[in-house]
């Protein structure tokens, strides 16, 4: 039996491994801790050191790790991503900060011809554990190039991971998951929750595997899947369709390649409805992935059409029209009412 000192130095453990931190110093614990716990970890992007990055969520790390471990490069995201190959090559495990998601494309060649294809053209010799972090999507009031889902074409990618963040806990132990990973994972930031704040356990007992959906809540009458950013606003919707007598199973779907079908599954056949939302533009999404995958796998379960709930086919919008752009509560509400059969938006087209 435990005594009484042994019990007040373990809760006093707990509660100091315990905190409220912002998704953005989530990520930040995250780096720190893997720069700590292997020399071969290295941190590069565009003024992320003496500047802490834009988001400032490198802050601090040069001053502690130092400049050879926390590198700033130049303005060149092909030139990172390049760095960051040779590093891997060299035995090293490298995480590469591309600023924003739109100034992603200038490295997209290095990514879907090199990150993903060596392991497998040298047959397995060569790893790459590379790590590319991408803030990513809507929501800040930014410009052109600072506010896209690139998402779908690295899922679209085989040999790499592509993996979003939803709250401060996930953001830690996803990081650290993808650090530590043999292949190269995409690690999605949602920019617009940066300052969102949770529970972050720095060292919990038990973390969900990289590639599995969480549960977020149980419902019974619909399935609603979201990731990243849309994860908070999906919460919304539980509660709103809760007033309205509708019992919402939400799951955050966490890894986008590869997907883990068996959970959405799972709720679809108890609920016979789907929804899936995200920000980026809705033709050949994530979301249209998931709406024919469950499509097939669960037909006679269904008892209406998936529906999504997505940014439209445009390129993004100035900052004064993004919240006509970004998906919200009323359109996802609308599509509860779509998948229920109730009167919606669509239903005088429709009849």
């Amino acid at each position: 039996m435990a005594t009484a000192t042994e019990t007040a130095t373990d809760t006093a453990t707990t509660q100091a491994a315990t905190t409220q931190l912002t998704l953005a110093k989530s990520i930040t614990a995250g780096l720190k801790r893997a720069l700590q716990d292997d020399e071969k970890v290295v941190l590069l992007g565009e003024d992320i050191g003496k500047l802490g990055g834009v988001f400032r969520v490198t802050d601090g790390l040069q001053a502690e790790f130092g400049t050879d471990r926390v590198m700033d490069t130049p303005l060149a995201e092909a030139g990172i991503i390049g760095m960051a190959v040779g590093l891997a090559m060299r035995g090293y495990r490298p995480v590469a900060e591309i600023q924003f998601d739109g100034f992603i494309y200038p490295g997209f060649d290095q990514i879907v011809a090199q990150v993903a294809k060596l392991h497998y053209r040298s047959r397995g010799l060569v790893r790459m554990p590379i790590t590319i972090r991408v803030p990513f999507g809507g929501g800040i009031g930014s410009v052109e190039h600072h506010s896209e889902s690139p998402e779908a074409y690295f899922a679209h990618t085989a040999g790499l991971r592509v993996v979003s963040c939803s709250n401060p806990q996930d953001a830690y132990d996803m990081l650290r998951q993808a650090i530590a990973s043999d292949d190269p994972v995409m690690f999605f930031e949602p920019k617009r929750r940066y300052w969102s704040k949770g529970d972050l356990d720095l060292e919990p007992a038990e973390v969900l595997p990289l590639g599995k959906a969480r549960v977020v809540s149980s419902g019974s009458d619909v399935t609603l899947v979201a990731y990243g950013p849309l994860v908070a606003t999906a919460k919304d919707a539980v509660l709103a369709a809760a007033d309205n007598g509708v019992s919402i199973e939400l799951i955050d779907l966490r890894s986008l390649s590869p997907i883990d079908f068996e959970t959405v599954e799972a709720s679809v056949r108890k609920t016979g409805r789907l929804i899936v939302t995200h920000e980026a533009a809705q033709s050949g999404g994530i979301g249209a992935e998931v709406a024919a995958s469950i499509t097939e796998r669960c037909f006679n379960w269904l008892e209406a059409a998936p529906a999504r709930v997505t940014g439209f086919d445009t390129p993004y919008p100035p900052a004064a029209l993004e919240e006509h752009f970004l998906p919200d509560l009323d359109r996802l509400m609308d599509a509860v009412d779509r998948v229920l059969g109730r009167a919606n938006s669509q239903s005088d087209w429709e009849n």
